[in-house]
């Protein structure tokens, strides 16, 4: 197996303070396990990037802390990043016992070619893309190979079940699961579509009158007849 290395230093940068690491260059980390007390640590960005695209969350870290002579043996369990930019913002280091079995999630990994899909009888579904083992950490697989060469017809499956692994792993995820299976290839039937001759319709249209006549509005104007005067009284 790869030895994965990673050097960090100790930190006595905490809380806000932590962003000036990060403008530096340097990612906050902790590393804790059954047997560790937590220790507060920082580790170089790129150095980090590096090591989690070959380790990811599945592999052996061998960390070295400051100007220590024996490395300790680390798996990567939670590493926070930016929800905009993705940029790392911390990780967490699990370390492990080697002498006590871990679980961890360990990658699928397809091989080989599927007859069915090479003659167009199907399409390959993917159903799992990793399973959970228990181990010792020095028997911990990068990956577990699954053949699916000899997926031969429409509706043909790889469950869990059927997993190859050396004895000293057990697998933990159900073994009814569906790894990879053969779907059929549903042929699209073109239905032809016949076009009917339409009679047009003839569409009556009422007029409220086929020839309006306008009548000239008349205007009656009356005549305001002015009120009778009352005769003047005579004065007292």
């Amino acid at each position: 197996m790869e030895q994965i290395e990673l050097r960090a230093e100790s930190r006595d940068v905490f809380g806000k303070k932590t962003k000036r690491l990060r403008r530096s260059g340097l990612i906050p980390a902790t590393l804790y396990g059954p047997r560790t007390e937590p220790v507060s640590l920082q580790v170089r960005e790129r150095d980090l990037r590096s090591v989690l695209d070959r380790a990811g969350m599945h592999q052996l870290i061998s960390l070295r802390i400051d100007q220590a002579d024996r490395p300790r043996m680390t798996l990567a369990r939670e590493v926070q990043r930016d929800v905009i930019t993705h940029s790392l913002l911390h990780v967490d280091l699990y370390e492990v016992v080697m002498t006590e079995t871990i679980t961890a999630e360990t990658p699928l990994t397809l091989v080989g070619e599927a007859p069915a899909v090479a003659t167009k009888a199907g399409l390959l579904m993917r159903g799992l893309d990793s399973v959970q083992v228990q181990c010792l950490p020095g028997e911990l697989p990068e990956s577990i190979d699954v053949d699916v060469s000899g997926l031969e017809e429409k509706d043909q499956a790889i469950l869990v079940k059927d997993l190859v692994v050396d004895e000293a792993i057990e697998i933990l995820t159900n073994p009814e699961e569906v790894i990879v299976k053969v779907l059929p290839i549903k042929e699209m039937v073109v239905e032809e579509v016949v076009e009917e001759e339409v009679e047009p319709v003839e569409v009556e249209v009422i007029a409220a009158a086929k020839e309006r006549e306008e009548e000239p509005e008349e205007v009656l104007e009356e005549a305001e007849q002015p009120e009778d005067e009352e005769p003047e009284g005579e004065a007292e």
